[in-house]
């Protein structure tokens, strides 16, 4: 399996191209949240689940993650402090209500893979000297992704019934999700990772993820100038 340029830049649109869906709520589902008024442990687990496969913005970076990560081990312990991250101010923000803008949340998650592809590319090596903890910042943007899962759970003004059951249903369909995602992501990269294209294109690689980045950022400090 061994891809080109063209491949990358291929599959870098086939994934901004569906970019309007990944985080939608379909008619059925915005109406189970806003109605719901008892314990719904299998369909929270679902919706959590699935907001998490169609999450482009957190998939990116999580690639950007374990792009370098070849130990088990390795994974294991960032994907774990991204979880830790994300699950916190998930079931904080939405819990106690802690209301931020959408544009300016996503805004951040987006320059969470501009800061994962520049990392990767050794970027602060050669700016700064030094690079900064890759564990600290992936446990920081962790609470950010978090909080943007929150703040598109509080859109549809949640019933306060059974809410801190079903946020714990939600939260652990979001890791059901992740893990699904990671072991699609990972054996794709088990099999490029065989050839030797792997290291050859990794800057066009994480040139692209930063890109893409870019356009998230652009999209969603667009959105925010515009709803002022």
């Amino acid at each position: 399996m061994i891809l080109t340029k063209n491949s990358l830049f291929t599959l870098l649109l086939l994934v901004f191209s569906s970019s309007c869906f990944a985080h939608g709520v379909d008619s059925n589902t915005e109406h189970f949240l806003t109605t719901n008024e008892g314990s719904a442990i299998v369909p929270f687990l679902y919706i959590g689940a699935k907001h998490m496969i169609t999450g482009y913005d957190h998939l990116l970076f999580l690639v950007g993650v374990i792009f370098f990560l070849f130990r088990t081990r390795d994974i294991l312990i960032y994907v774990s402090l991204f979880t830790l991250g994300h699950s916190f101010t998930l079931l904080l923000g939405v819990l106690a209500q802690i209301n931020m803008n959408v544009y300016l949340i996503d805004a951040v998650i987006a320059f969470s893979i501009i800061y994962k592809g520049f990392d990767n590319l050794h970027g602060f090596k050669l700016l700064l000297g030094k690079e900064p903890s890759t564990k600290i910042a992936v446990l920081i943007f962790g609470l950010f992704h978090g909080f943007g899962l929150a703040t598109k759970l509080q859109d549809f003004d949640l019933p306060q019934e059974n809410l801190i059951s079903n946020m714990i249903a939600f939260n652990v369909g979001v890791e059901i999700g992740q893990c699904i995602a990671l072991l699609f992501v990972l054996t794709l990269l088990g099999f490029w990772r065989r050839h030797k294209s792997y290291f050859a294109f990794a800057r066009t690689s994480n040139t692209l993820l930063m890109t893409g980045g870019f356009v998230l950022l652009g999209y969603q400090l667009t959105g925010y100038f515009t709803s002022l």
